[in-house]
C-alpha cells in the first residue's frame, strides 16, 4: 500500500460531494479496451488516490516541477476531481501510465492536476506504448502543454497540434543580471535599467520566504487583473487553496521560495517560486504596478540574481506570453492533443 498521506487544510470548505466528483458515464469500459490492444497487453483504470500515487512514483521519473506528485496533488486537494489513471501493463510489469481526471467545469478529461500543468511528459517505459494509451483514452479529451521532447520521441505516430509556448532563461553564462542585460538590444536594456533605478530610488525592502505574504500576492494580483478588465483565476477559491497546498507540500520533492518587495511598508510585489532539478520556476506573482511602475521588471532582475546566487541553471517563466515575455526570454514550443 502507498504510505502517502493526504494533507488538506481543515479550513477549506469547497470540497465537493462524491457524486459531484464522479466523471460522467463513459462507453469506454475495461473490457471495451481489449479488442484494440496488441496481444499480451491489458488496460486498468485506477481512481483510488493511494494507488494512483504508487503508480506515479513507479513510472514518472520526474524531470520538471510538473512531473512531481506533490505539485499535482496540491490541485487534487483543492479541486477533488476523481482521478482517471489509465495503466497499460502486461503479465509481468506496468508499462505506461496516462494520468487524467474529469474536469467538471470544462466537461472534458484533462491531465491529473488540471490543464494548468505544462511541459508535461508521457510516463512510459517505451514511447511505442503512448499511441496505444491515447487510442483508448476517453473523450472529450484535452492534453495540453506537452513537452517537445515527448513529441520528438513519438515522431509522426500521433497528430499533435501547436500549443502556446513557454518562456525560459538559461543562466549558465551569467554571473549576475548585468550579464543578462548585455544580451538585450539597447532600447530593451535601457528600459530594464530604468525600471530598476525607479524602484531602487524608493529604498525597497526585499523579504525572503515570508509565506504569510501569499494572501497579499492573491489580493494584488486580483486587483491588477481587474484593472486590466481580466477575470482573475483567484476568483475561484479552489485556485487559492491549490497554491496554499503547493506551499504546504513544499520540501518533499520541490522546494518553495517567496520574494516580497515592500516600499514604505507597503507590499509592491510578491512572487511564489518553486525550485526543482536545477530550475527556478516563477509560479505565481502579484505586482502593484499602479502605485509602483516598473516593479515587474525589477522583480525579473532580482530573481535572475537570486537564481544565480542559489546555483540554478535556468529560470522557467512558464507558459503564455502575456504580451511581454517574448521580449525578454527564449520561447520553448509546447504541443497539445485533443480528442472530441
Amino acid at each position: 500500500m502507498s504510505d502517502f498521506k493526504a494533507l488538506s487544510r481543515s479550513s477549506f470548505s469547497e470540497i465537493r460531494t462524491k457524486l459531484e466528483n464522479e466523471p460522467p458515464d463513459s462507453n469506454i469500459g475495461i473490457t471495451g479496451f481489449s479488442p484494440s490492444l496488441p496481444e499480451g497487453l491489458d488496460i486498468e483504470i485506477i481512481s483510488e488516490i493511494g494507488r494512483c500515487h504508487e503508480l506515479w512514483q513507479e513510472l514518472s521519473n520526474p524531470k520538471t516541477l510538473f512531473d512531481t506528485w506533490e505539485f499535482r496533488y496540491a490541485f487534487y486537494l483543492a479541486y477533488q476531481y476523481k482521478p482517471y489513471f489509465i495503466l497499460l501493463k502486461n503479465q509481468k510489469e506496468n508499462l505506461a501510465l496516462l494520468p487524467l481526471w474529469y474536469d467538471r467545469d470544462e466537461r472534458r478529461y484533462v491531465w491529473f492536476g488540471s490543464d494548468w500543468q505544462e511541459e508535461v511528459r508521457f510516463f512510459s517505459k517505451d514511447p511505442k506504448y503512448i499511441p496505444i494509451l491515447l487510442s483508448v483514452a476517453p473523450s472529450p479529451l484535452l492534453l495540453n502543454a506537452i513537452s517537445p521532447k515527448s513529441i520528438f520521441l513519438l515522431g509522426k505516430t500521433v497528430a499533435f497540434e501547436p500549443d502556446d509556448a513557454k518562456y525560459v532563461l538559461h543562466l549558465e553564462k551569467f554571473s549576475n543580471h548585468e550579464d543578462y542585460l548585455a544580451t538585450l538590444k539597447k532600447n530593451e536594456r535601457h528600459s530594464m535599467r530604468k525600471d530598476r533605478r525607479r524602484i531602487e530610488k524608493q529604498n525597497p525592502e526585499i523579504i525572503i520566504d515570508n509565506f504569510a505574504d501569499f494572501d497579499g500576492l492573491v489580493e494584488i494580483s486580483k486587483k491588477r487583473l481587474t484593472e486590466k478588465n481580466k477575470v482573475p483565476d483567484w476568483q475561484d477559491p479552489r485556485r487559492i487553496e491549490t497554491f496554499r497546498q503547493v506551499i504546504n507540500l513544499g520540501g518533499q520533492s520541490y522546494k518553495n521560495r517567496m520574494i516580497t518587495v515592500k516600499i514604505n511598508g507597503k507590499i509592491a510585489g510578491v512572487d511564489l517560486i518553486c525550485l526543482f532539478n536545477n530550475t527556478y520556476f516563477a509560479v505565481k506573482c502579484g505586482y502593484n504596478v499602479a502605485e509602483f511602475p516598473g516593479i515587474g521588471n525589477y522583480f525579473n532582475l532580482i530573481e535572475i540574481d537570486d537564481a544565480i546566487k542559489l546555483g540554478f541553471k535556468k529560470i522557467d517563466f512558464l507558459q503564455n506570453n502575456y504580451t511581454w515575455k517574448s521580449r525578454w526570454f527564449e520561447a520553448v514550443p509546447l504541443f497539445k492533443y485533443q480528442k472530441n
